[in-house]
């Protein structure tokens, strides 16, 4: 693994803000990161947790940029209710099958006392029929767009929601799979083949550049193996992100559902000839996991480091209040700064700027936002008051050469010309860093032998592995999968964008028609 986890300065000589080093123990740093950047927290509730307001407002910057990008496609956000009637499953078996497991049920409509000080569901309150809690919305939007499309005319129909979905998972991690999250769901329906395969790419497309503008994340855009598809699907795609624990994160998946779903809801339309025609259908989703990516992207020994385009504070004011009468004087020239730099612009939006005024310690308020990520940190004394000057640290370059807090300090106009600049440098940093990083542990492999020696290599972090492969189905591809399997390996997807193939399948030895990357996963 090409190693970025040391930093600019010595490590010996960094005294880090978090206690656990992520080449240490990559699990516990997560945790830590987490916790320590006040994100999220358990709820009492297993599988569901509380997302804390930092973590919020970076699911609300991108839950926004992510919004602007759907509407702009002609896409219009609705709402579809939580509980979704088993009945709608049972019409497409082939779906229901893949979530079933992870479905939670509803049965009853109300507790009464049982005599002994607990509540228990009332058996005269039984549901005729039960509800499933959603774990994604195909079929009950199936019937909505079965209802609302009858002419050719009505196509195509855009619609997104931004809803939470449960899925019971059984071993769950903050962000990363959840028993609840949040997420965005697109469902279209379609004349033809042509035009739902097109918006399939679409979104697709608007995922890859999201992941890679907005959250500085370098991904890899590709069509899923068959075995991996969405229940129900005709092809499924998704980017891909490397962590830096070199493991697989499918960070956005986008679907072409065929006519399956639409034979199974009705949704038809009568063509311009008067002919009945089933619609084709697609799904497109990402969730509150992207913010998992986000962490162990871009994340450090010191805590989390988050993107400008998603920060909820791009800038911290930090005044270095003494409890004593010259604290206005120092306020004041703070709460200019706070002005002037919120006039500026930076990625298209007035720069985002908190003044700090808690009665905290300067150091301690200083490494709180260290913590949390924050791009641009400004700690402001008297001195630098008297002398119209700022004190800046970059949270992307921590650390000087002697192990030191890295403050510049800048005359404040000078910063307050300067910051939307610094914002967007820091913006492109954080992404040339990732795919640096990403590039420098793809390795390519010509037979499974190689794949085999590759992740039984002395590296807890080993990467990632691209290889040729024949597409094998049924039966061979089954067989693929459970060699990977015992290895702890999946195949990720092939990606939209390979050099051409020019040997054999590594699994089959028969000629390769594409690319495919390899890894263990989250």
């Amino acid at each position: 693994m090409h190693n970025t986890f040391t930093g600019r300065a010595p490590v010996s000589a960094i005294r880090h803000a978090l206690s656990t080093k992520r080449e240490d123990d990559f699990a516990q740093w997560y945790q830590e990161v987490i916790a320590e950047a006040e994100m999220a927290e358990e709820s009492g509730v297993r599988g569901c947790m509380v997302i804390k307001p930092w973590g919020y407002g970076i699911w609300e910057r991108m839950q926004r940029r992510m919004d602007d990008r759907i509407k702009a496609a002609g896409v219009e956000n609705c709402y579809f209710p939580l509980f979704i009637p088993l009945s709608y499953f049972a019409k497409e078996a082939e779906h229901v099958e893949g979530f079933a497991k992870e479905m939670a049920v509803v049965t009853h409509h109300r507790l009464i006392g049982d005599g002994e000080g607990r509540l228990v569901p009332d058996p005269e309150a039984k549901l005729e029929e039960p509800l499933i809690v959603r774990p994604t919305s195909e079929t009950v939007i199936g019937a909505a767009m079965s209802r609302w499309i009858q002419s050719w005319r009505d196509l195509p129909l855009l619609t997104n929601q931004w809803a939470n979905v449960v899925r019971w998972e059984m071993r769950t991690r903050m962000f990363l799979r959840t028993s609840e999250f949040l997420w965005q769901e697109g469902h279209t329906a379609h004349a033809d083949r042509e035009g739902a395969m097109e918006e399939t790419l679409r979104a697709l497309e608007m995922y890859r550049d999201f992941a890679e503008t907005e959250l500085a994340m370098p991904v890899i855009a590709g069509e899923k193996p068959e075995n991996e598809r969405f229940p129900g699907a005709v092809a499924t795609y998704s980017i891909e992100a490397m962590m830096q624990d070199g493991k697989a994160l499918q960070a956005g998946t986008s679907h072409y559902l065929g006519t399956g779903f639409a034979h199974a809801a009705g949704i038809q339309y009568q063509d311009s000839e008067g002919a009945q025609q089933y619609c084709h259908t697609t799904s497109w989703g990402t969730s509150t996991r992207m913010i998992g990516g986000l962490i162990m992207t871009h994340g450090d020994d010191d805590g989390l480091r988050v993107p400008p385009m998603v920060a909820p504070h791009q800038v911290v004011i930090l005044p270095m209040l003494r409890d004593k009468p010259e604290d206005a004087e120092l306020l004041a020239y703070c709460e200019d700064l706070r002005k002037a730099l919120v006039a500026q612009s930076a990625f298209g939006e007035p720069v985002r700027v908190l003044l700090d005024k808690r009665p905290a310690k300067a150091t301690q308020k200083r490494w709180g936002w260290v913590k949390k990520g924050v791009p641009l940190i400004l700690e402001i004394g008297g001195r630098d008051a008297a002398g119209g000057q700022v004190s800046m640290l970059r949270r992307d370059r921590l650390w000087n050469d002697a192990a030191k807090a890295n403050f510049v300090g800048l005359p404040k106009a000078e910063f307050v010309s300067r910051a939307a600049a610094e914002l967007e440098e820091i913006q492109s940093a954080l992404y040339a860093e990732a795919r640096e990083r990403r590039d420098a542990n793809i390795t390519r492999v010509s037979t499974f032998e190689e794949v085999e020696a590759f992740f039984a290599q002395d590296k807890r972090y080993p990467g990632w592995v691209e290889a040729e492969w024949s597409r094998p189905t049924g039966e061979d591809l089954e067989a693929v999968v459970q060699k990977l399997k015992a290895l702890k390996l999946t195949m990720r997807n092939t990606p939209l964008d390979a050099d051409p193939v020019a040997g054999d399948c590594i699994f089959t030895r028969r000629p390769a028609v594409e690319r495919i990357y390899i890894a263990r996963a989250y």
